[in-house]
């Protein structure tokens, strides 16, 4: 090149059919809707949000006498840990647009599905196991009532989970299609009944005059919230296999 020539600056086009990474990696799913896409993702957030604040209100109501814990705080430590936030967590990791999930493969959203599963029912279990002994008369309120249908469908859930992780390998001896439909069953009447009978406590007279009338009601309020939109998506799943399974007859 002569001297004094500037060279004139260009940027190389890019290849025809390569994206840049910037397009990849703000481009949402292939094939969903914006909309619903920026729908799902909002609502959520908002379960996760309504879930820590419930979940820590529950918290610091059972660590206000300090320690050490009694039964019963000890009983709601475990409780909301166990159900509202460990196995809230194992139904969202399974969505599409659950943010810590969302980069996994499906193969290690199932494992991380499973594992939080176990270790939310084993935890809940331990502290529902902990009032139980410290009890003498059982299940003789709504709280308990609904508190025990968790319970009993905690425990199908687990046992229906091995068939349904295993469907695959178990195909002679179970149908994969009705093990699959009714783990999703049963762990949407889990989480609801673990989320009713939590409504129930929260309703309770001592908890009410600690966290006075309007944040309780408040509390009752985000609980069914954020157990509606954790929900929603495997009744969904159940509905559409349900119809498959029927269809396929």
């Amino acid at each position: 090149m002569p001297p004094n020539v500037v060279e004139p600056s260009f940027s190389p086009e890019p290849e025809i059919g390569v994206q840049s990474k910037s397009q990849v990696a703000t481009k949402p799913q292939e094939g969903m809707n914006y909309n619903l896409y920026i729908f799902s993702s909002t609502l959520n957030l908002i379960a996760h949000l309504l879930i820590g604040v419930v979940v820590g209100v529950a918290v610091l109501f059972s660590l206000r006498n300090g320690l050490p814990l009694g039964a019963t705080p000890l009983h709601i430590i475990l409780c909301v840990i166990g159900h509202q936030l460990l196995m809230a967590e194992s139904i969202l990791s399974l969505y599409s647009e659950n943010g810590w999930s969302t980069k996994l493969r499906l193969v290690d959203k199932r494992r991380a599905h499973w594992i939080l599963q176990i270790l939310g029912s084993g935890i809940a279990l331990a502290g529902n196991f902990i009032k139980i002994v410290d009890k003498n008369v059982h299940w003789n309120t709504y709280h308990g009532q609904f508190a025990l249908v968790a319970i009993v469908f905690t425990v199908a859930s687990l046992i229906n989970g091995l068939t349904s992780l295993y469907a695959y390998e178990w195909r002679r001896l179970f149908n994969g299609t009705i093990s699959k439909l009714t783990h999703i069953c049963f762990g949407i009447v889990t989480f609801a009944a673990s989320s009713i009978s939590l409504c129930y406590g929260f309703d309770k007279f001592f908890f009410r005059t600690w966290a006075t009338h309007t944040f309780t009601d408040t509390l009752i309020a985000f609980t069914g919230i954020f157990t509606f939109i954790v929900i929603i998506n495997p009744c969904i799943t159940f509905y559409s296999k349900a119809m498959n399974a029927i269809k396929n007859k």
